[in-house]
């Protein structure tokens, strides 16, 4: 059995295909560290919740599940040629990634890490878009995700702020959008 290895993903929101990851995983390896990539983003579509509550989310559901894994979440510094050493000085000495997105696991590979795979479970039903989609539009989404993470994102209002972040104002957002072109500056 392999001593230690991580697994990397946003988890907006962690859900049960991602538990059936972390099983399988946690069959191979004699400890597991979880990576919330993308830690720093929060309150936007694409992520929505903070690195806290996908910890907290994270944490109950493998109780919850009695699974066990150490979860670390780690800000992206938009580098793929630093990303794998950039991980590396958030985690414990590590033996072998599990991902099945190809770009990590090229960069995992040409560090030198031994990449593994693990099956999917019904992708198209356990994606995590589709589920935030189904957040924000007020579909069928909790069937989807551990009831801890139900609990959470009720407790944290997260439906509210989904929807929030979601919609659109016909003068955009400050926060995010670019200033529009403008031929006489440019």
């Amino acid at each position: 059995m392999t001593r230690r290895g991580i697994f990397v993903g946003r988890f907006q929101p962690f859900h049960k295909g991602h538990l059936n990851a972390i099983r399988t995983i946690r069959e191979q390896v004699e400890d597991l560290i979880i990576v919330i990539g993308s830690s720093q983003y929060s309150h936007t579509v694409d992520n929505p919740f903070t690195a806290g509550e996908r910890v907290w989310m994270i944490q109950e559901s493998l109780q919850a599940a009695g699974l066990e894994a150490t979860v670390i979440p780690v800000p992206d510094i938009h580098r793929n040629s630093l990303w794998v050493s950039h991980v590396e000085t958030f985690v414990p000495p590590f033996d072998v990634a599990f991902t099945n997105n190809p770009l990590p696991a090229r960069l995992f590979r040409e560090a030198g890490y031994e990449v593994r795979s693990f099956p999917l479970v019904d992708r198209e039903a356990y994606e995590a878009t589709t589920i935030r989609q189904a957040m924000a539009q007020g579909g069928d989404w909790e069937k989807y995700v551990p009831d801890t993470v139900v609990r959470i994102v009720k407790e944290i209002q997260g439906l509210d702020r989904l929807r929030d972040v979601s919609g659109s104002d016909a003068a955009g957002d400050p926060l995010t959008e670019k200033p529009p072109y403008d031929k006489a500056n440019n």
